[in-house]
């Protein structure tokens, strides 16, 4: 795979951004088996976690190599701590997530921009990012995933500590108004119940995970509301980069 680390102007958020890309490549060396023939290829937006940026999908999995045998080019932004969210105290990451970083990746690269080969996942906070794209805009996506997903923490915040709680409200302004809003997936889930086309979707979380009760919450809502979902638990994980890695590989192979 070619790896390129982009800095480009953000419009949305009036700044230097910087995303990393994986693209394939026909012959990728010794020991990897390489797919890219003349198609484009597909696209999978892949989103990081709460401590983490644009960087950490390469440093702590086999990403790259789990996509070299699919022709699926890996688009990795950052978003610091916004949840993927237009921060009412801060920057417009949802606007610059959902509109601004497709549009240029497009422009920039050769990919493939059918519905039908497009793919976001993530972890944590970005599998909360994974399925409020997912949810919102399911016309876009093929499928998409979260792993160990922060997905009913907006009906969560009293529960919270105090740290979380500020900065939620540095992020969404007035938490009593976040429920059964736009950035509430449960509310998202039903709002969009009856949408003509669905995106697969594919929930992992381990059992020992702290936010294991969140996926518990979300998955039977999912399949209430008619979304087509694939739940998978595994007793014994916690929060782990171990599972996040087996996982995306998970995800990728189920994908094709």
């Amino acid at each position: 795979m070619a790896f390129l680390q982009t800095q480009f102007f953000s419009e949305a958020l009036n700044v230097e951004v910087t995303v990393n890309v994986i693209l394939p490549e026909s012959n990728q060396g010794i020991g990897v088996n390489a797919s890219s023939g003349d198609a484009l290829p597909k696209v999978l937006y892949l989103l990081h976690g709460y401590s983490d940026d644009h960087s950490i999908w390469m440093r702590r999995t086999s990403v790259e190599r789990y996509a070299a045998a699919h022709n699926l080019a890996v688009i990795m932004p950052a978003v610091n701590h916004s949840y993927y969210c237009n921060e009412v105290c801060g920057e417009r990451y949802w606007d610059y997530v959902s509109d601004e970083l497709p549009r240029a990746m497009h422009r920039f690269f050769r990919l493939s921009s059918k519905p039908e080969d497009t793919y976001v996942a993530g972890l944590s906070m970005g599998g909360y990012g994974a399925m409020r794209l997912a949810l919102t805009y399911p016309e876009r996506f093929a499928a998409a995933a979260s792993f160990s997903g922060a997905v009913d923490s907006i009906r969560e915040l009293p529960k919270q500590p105090e740290a979380r709680v500020q900065k939620w409200k540095h992020v969404l302004g007035d938490l009593d108004k976040a429920v059964g809003s736009e950035v509430d997936l449960m509310y998202l889930l039903k709002k969009n119940a009856s949408a003509p086309k669905k995106p697969q979707l594919y929930i992992a979380c381990g059992k020992d995970d702290f936010l294991y009760h969140q996926h518990q919450a979300f998955v039977p809502a999912l399949e209430k509301n008619g979304w087509p979902v694939t739940n998978y638990e595994e007793p014994g994980i916690g929060h782990s980069w171990a599972f996040w890695d087996a996982q995306i590989k998970v995800f990728i192979e189920r994908i094709f």
